[in-house]
Protein backbone atom coordinates (compact mmCIF):
# COMPACT_ATOMS: atom_id res chain seq x y z
CA UNK A 1 0.00 0.00 0.00
CA UNK A 2 0.80 3.19 -1.31
CA UNK A 3 2.22 5.19 1.96
CA UNK A 4 -0.59 7.96 3.05
CA UNK A 5 -3.35 6.23 1.18
CA UNK A 6 -6.43 5.34 3.36
CA UNK A 7 -8.12 1.99 1.91
CA UNK A 8 -11.33 1.88 2.37
CA UNK A 9 -13.90 -1.33 3.94
CA UNK A 10 -16.50 -2.77 1.45
CA UNK A 11 -18.93 -1.76 4.15
CA UNK A 12 -17.08 1.95 4.63
CA UNK A 13 -17.56 2.11 0.77
CA UNK A 14 -21.66 1.72 0.42
CA UNK A 15 -21.56 4.12 3.51
CA UNK A 16 -19.80 6.45 0.90
CA UNK A 17 -22.29 5.29 -1.61
CA UNK A 18 -25.23 6.59 0.65
CA UNK A 19 -23.50 9.96 0.72
CA UNK A 20 -22.91 10.12 -2.71
CA UNK A 21 -26.55 8.66 -3.77
CA UNK A 22 -27.41 12.08 -1.83
CA UNK A 23 -25.03 14.10 -3.01
CA UNK A 24 -26.03 12.84 -6.93
CA UNK A 25 -29.56 13.68 -6.06
CA UNK A 26 -29.24 16.76 -4.74
CA UNK A 27 -26.82 17.53 -8.10
CA UNK A 28 -29.99 16.30 -10.30
CA UNK A 29 -32.05 18.69 -8.33
CA UNK A 30 -29.79 21.81 -8.71
CA UNK A 31 -29.46 21.15 -13.00
CA UNK A 32 -33.29 21.36 -13.09
CA UNK A 33 -33.73 24.86 -11.22
CA UNK A 34 -30.58 26.47 -13.05
CA UNK A 35 -32.27 28.49 -16.19
CA UNK A 36 -31.79 32.18 -16.96
CA UNK A 37 -32.87 34.69 -14.18
CA UNK A 38 -31.78 32.18 -11.62
CA UNK A 39 -29.18 33.54 -8.90
CA UNK A 40 -26.19 31.53 -7.82
CA UNK A 41 -27.43 32.26 -4.11
CA UNK A 42 -30.95 30.64 -5.09
CA UNK A 43 -29.16 27.55 -6.05
CA UNK A 44 -27.24 27.39 -2.84
CA UNK A 45 -30.41 27.95 -0.77
CA UNK A 46 -32.27 25.16 -2.67
CA UNK A 47 -28.91 22.72 -2.28
CA UNK A 48 -28.78 24.02 1.48
CA UNK A 49 -32.35 22.55 2.20
CA UNK A 50 -32.40 19.10 -0.05
CA UNK A 51 -29.34 18.19 1.91
CA UNK A 52 -30.80 19.67 5.44
CA UNK A 53 -33.57 17.13 4.40
CA UNK A 54 -32.10 14.08 4.32
CA UNK A 55 -30.26 14.09 7.90
CA UNK A 56 -27.06 15.21 6.23
CA UNK A 57 -24.38 18.43 5.84
CA UNK A 58 -22.96 20.39 3.19
CA UNK A 59 -19.00 19.75 3.25
CA UNK A 60 -18.33 23.20 1.92
CA UNK A 61 -20.11 25.57 4.22
CA UNK A 62 -17.48 26.56 6.52
CA UNK A 63 -14.61 24.36 5.30
CA UNK A 64 -11.53 26.95 5.65
CA UNK A 65 -13.92 29.70 5.83
CA UNK A 66 -16.24 29.30 2.92
CA UNK A 67 -18.96 31.08 3.31
CA UNK A 68 -21.58 28.95 0.55
CA UNK A 69 -23.23 25.25 0.45
CA UNK A 70 -21.89 24.81 -2.98
CA UNK A 71 -19.68 26.39 -5.49
CA UNK A 72 -20.94 27.88 -8.39
CA UNK A 73 -18.68 29.14 -10.92
CA UNK A 74 -19.58 30.46 -14.40
CA UNK A 75 -18.41 30.83 -17.83
CA UNK A 76 -14.54 31.76 -17.16
CA UNK A 77 -14.57 30.57 -13.52
CA UNK A 78 -13.07 26.99 -13.26
CA UNK A 79 -13.95 26.30 -9.45
CA UNK A 80 -14.61 27.31 -5.83
CA UNK A 81 -17.32 30.46 -6.71
CA UNK A 82 -19.22 31.89 -3.87
CA UNK A 83 -22.89 31.61 -4.42
CA UNK A 84 -24.36 35.19 -4.86
CA UNK A 85 -26.01 37.48 -7.02
CA UNK A 86 -24.91 36.43 -10.33
CA UNK A 87 -27.82 36.06 -12.24
CA UNK A 88 -27.55 33.05 -14.92
CA UNK A 89 -27.73 34.23 -18.43
CA UNK A 90 -28.68 32.32 -21.98
CA UNK A 91 -25.51 31.27 -23.14
CA UNK A 92 -23.90 30.82 -19.86
CA UNK A 93 -21.58 28.03 -18.83
CA UNK A 94 -22.17 27.10 -15.28
CA UNK A 95 -20.35 24.80 -12.91
CA UNK A 96 -21.79 23.59 -10.09
CA UNK A 97 -20.19 21.69 -7.49
CA UNK A 98 -21.78 20.04 -4.00
CA UNK A 99 -19.66 18.13 -1.44
CA UNK A 100 -22.19 15.78 1.03
CA UNK A 101 -21.49 14.78 4.78
CA UNK A 102 -23.78 11.95 5.39
CA UNK A 103 -23.05 9.96 8.93
CA UNK A 104 -19.43 11.22 9.12
CA UNK A 105 -18.26 10.18 5.62
CA UNK A 106 -17.82 12.80 2.50
CA UNK A 107 -19.23 12.25 -1.16
CA UNK A 108 -17.79 15.26 -3.52
CA UNK A 109 -18.92 15.58 -7.06
CA UNK A 110 -19.37 18.32 -9.73
CA UNK A 111 -20.81 19.22 -13.23
CA UNK A 112 -21.16 21.92 -15.65
CA UNK A 113 -24.39 22.84 -17.74
CA UNK A 114 -25.43 24.64 -20.57
CA UNK A 115 -27.81 27.15 -19.67
CA UNK A 116 -29.77 27.52 -22.34
CA UNK A 117 -28.11 26.88 -25.92
CA UNK A 118 -24.58 27.53 -26.07
CA UNK A 119 -22.25 28.29 -29.36
CA UNK A 120 -20.52 25.14 -30.69
CA UNK A 121 -17.39 25.82 -28.99
CA UNK A 122 -18.83 25.42 -25.16
CA UNK A 123 -20.88 22.47 -26.56
CA UNK A 124 -17.36 20.85 -27.25
CA UNK A 125 -15.41 21.88 -24.10
CA UNK A 126 -18.54 20.23 -21.93
CA UNK A 127 -18.82 16.83 -24.67
CA UNK A 128 -14.54 16.66 -23.69
CA UNK A 129 -14.43 17.25 -20.23
CA UNK A 130 -17.35 15.27 -19.42
CA UNK A 131 -15.99 12.40 -21.80
CA UNK A 132 -12.41 12.96 -19.81
CA UNK A 133 -14.22 11.87 -16.60
CA UNK A 134 -15.47 8.77 -17.68
CA UNK A 135 -12.26 8.01 -19.62
CA UNK A 136 -10.34 8.42 -16.25
CA UNK A 137 -12.81 6.53 -14.40
CA UNK A 138 -12.54 3.70 -16.57
CA UNK A 139 -9.22 2.75 -16.16
CA UNK A 140 -9.65 3.10 -12.27
CA UNK A 141 -9.06 -0.35 -11.72
CA UNK A 142 -6.83 -3.09 -9.59
CA UNK A 143 -3.30 -3.48 -11.15
CA UNK A 144 -3.33 -0.11 -13.07
CA UNK A 145 -1.66 3.22 -11.80
CA UNK A 146 -2.53 6.54 -10.80
CA UNK A 147 -0.76 7.76 -13.84
CA UNK A 148 -2.93 5.92 -16.23
CA UNK A 149 -6.38 7.54 -14.59
CA UNK A 150 -4.26 10.96 -15.35
CA UNK A 151 -3.38 9.80 -18.96
CA UNK A 152 -6.69 9.25 -19.98
CA UNK A 153 -8.02 12.33 -18.81
CA UNK A 154 -5.04 14.58 -20.61
CA UNK A 155 -5.71 12.51 -23.92
CA UNK A 156 -9.16 13.00 -24.16
CA UNK A 157 -8.89 16.48 -23.22
CA UNK A 158 -5.76 17.53 -25.94
CA UNK A 159 -7.38 15.33 -28.09
CA UNK A 160 -9.65 18.50 -28.96
CA UNK A 161 -7.16 20.89 -28.53
CA UNK A 162 -8.04 22.00 -25.02
CA UNK A 163 -6.15 22.77 -21.97
CA UNK A 164 -5.95 20.36 -18.77
CA UNK A 165 -5.53 23.04 -16.04
CA UNK A 166 -2.25 21.35 -14.28
CA UNK A 167 -2.16 23.57 -11.01
CA UNK A 168 -5.54 21.71 -9.60
CA UNK A 169 -5.99 17.88 -8.79
CA UNK A 170 -8.47 15.39 -8.00
CA UNK A 171 -8.19 13.81 -4.38
CA UNK A 172 -8.30 11.14 -2.41
CA UNK A 173 -11.87 10.81 -0.04
CA UNK A 174 -13.43 9.30 2.39
CA UNK A 175 -14.23 11.08 6.21
CA UNK A 176 -12.32 13.87 5.10
CA UNK A 177 -13.01 15.67 1.68
CA UNK A 178 -9.33 15.98 0.44
CA UNK A 179 -7.06 12.68 1.77
CA UNK A 180 -4.07 11.24 -0.07
CA UNK A 181 -3.22 10.60 -3.16
CA UNK A 182 -3.90 13.60 -5.18
CA UNK A 183 -5.35 13.14 -8.31
CA UNK A 184 -3.71 15.71 -11.33
CA UNK A 185 -5.24 15.51 -14.79
CA UNK A 186 -2.07 14.72 -16.81
CA UNK A 187 0.69 12.11 -16.38
CA UNK A 188 1.96 9.26 -17.71
CA UNK A 189 0.52 5.59 -17.72
CA UNK A 190 2.00 3.22 -15.11
CA UNK A 191 3.27 5.93 -13.07
CA UNK A 192 2.24 6.73 -8.82
CA UNK A 193 0.44 4.38 -6.88
CA UNK A 194 -0.98 1.47 -7.84
CA UNK A 195 -4.49 0.70 -7.47
CA UNK A 196 -6.00 -1.12 -5.31
CA UNK A 197 -9.59 -2.28 -4.01
CA UNK A 198 -10.68 0.32 -1.50
CA UNK A 199 -9.21 3.33 -2.72
CA UNK A 200 -11.89 5.93 -2.95
CA UNK A 201 -10.64 8.93 -5.41
CA UNK A 202 -12.57 11.95 -6.31
CA UNK A 203 -11.51 11.81 -10.37
CA UNK A 204 -12.17 15.65 -11.61
CA UNK A 205 -11.38 16.95 -14.96
CA UNK A 206 -10.84 20.73 -14.90
CA UNK A 207 -10.36 22.32 -18.45
CA UNK A 208 -10.00 25.55 -20.18
CA UNK A 209 -11.17 26.26 -23.76
CA UNK A 210 -7.94 28.72 -24.11
CA UNK A 211 -4.81 28.46 -22.31
CA UNK A 212 -4.18 25.87 -19.14
CA UNK A 213 -3.08 29.01 -16.91
CA UNK A 214 -4.85 30.34 -14.02
CA UNK A 215 -5.64 33.47 -11.38
CA UNK A 216 -7.02 33.24 -7.99
CA UNK A 217 -9.96 36.17 -7.69
CA UNK A 218 -10.22 39.32 -5.69
CA UNK A 219 -12.07 37.00 -2.93
CA UNK A 220 -9.41 34.57 -2.79
CA UNK A 221 -11.43 31.21 -3.87
CA UNK A 222 -12.73 31.35 -7.12
CA UNK A 223 -10.45 30.28 -9.76
CA UNK A 224 -10.38 31.70 -13.15
CA UNK A 225 -9.04 30.70 -16.68
CA UNK A 226 -5.87 33.30 -16.88
CA UNK A 227 -7.02 34.85 -20.09
CA UNK A 228 -10.60 34.50 -20.12
CA UNK A 229 -11.31 31.55 -21.77
CA UNK A 230 -14.59 29.26 -20.83
CA UNK A 231 -14.10 26.60 -18.27
CA UNK A 232 -15.64 23.36 -17.61
CA UNK A 233 -14.99 21.00 -14.68
CA UNK A 234 -17.00 17.41 -13.91
CA UNK A 235 -16.25 15.28 -11.36
CA UNK A 236 -17.03 11.83 -9.86
CA UNK A 237 -15.93 10.25 -5.91
CA UNK A 238 -15.67 7.25 -7.34
CA UNK A 239 -14.22 3.67 -5.49
CA UNK A 240 -11.60 1.14 -7.03
CA UNK A 241 -13.35 -2.07 -6.48
CA UNK A 242 -12.22 -6.03 -7.57
CA UNK A 243 -14.81 -5.69 -9.93
CA UNK A 244 -13.73 -2.36 -11.26
CA UNK A 245 -15.18 1.68 -11.06
CA UNK A 246 -17.79 2.07 -8.94
CA UNK A 247 -19.25 5.26 -9.20
CA UNK A 248 -20.37 6.78 -5.86
CA UNK A 249 -21.76 10.09 -6.94
CA UNK A 250 -24.03 8.62 -10.28
CA UNK A 251 -25.28 12.49 -10.85
CA UNK A 252 -25.57 10.74 -15.12
CA UNK A 253 -28.08 8.12 -14.08
CA UNK A 254 -31.91 8.99 -13.58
Amino acid sequence: MYRGIIVKTPEQISKMALAGSIQARCLRMLASKARPGVTTAELDAAAERFIASRGSEAAFKGYRGFPGSICTSPNSMVVHGIPGSYELRRGDLLSIDVGVIHDGWVADAAITLPIGPVDPGARKLLEATREALFAGTDVARPGNHLGDISHAVQRRVESDGLSVIRSLVGHGIGRDMHEDPQVPNYGEPGRGPELEPGMVLAIEPMVNAGSALVRVGDDNWAVYSQDGSLAAHFEFTIAVTEDGPRILTPWHEE
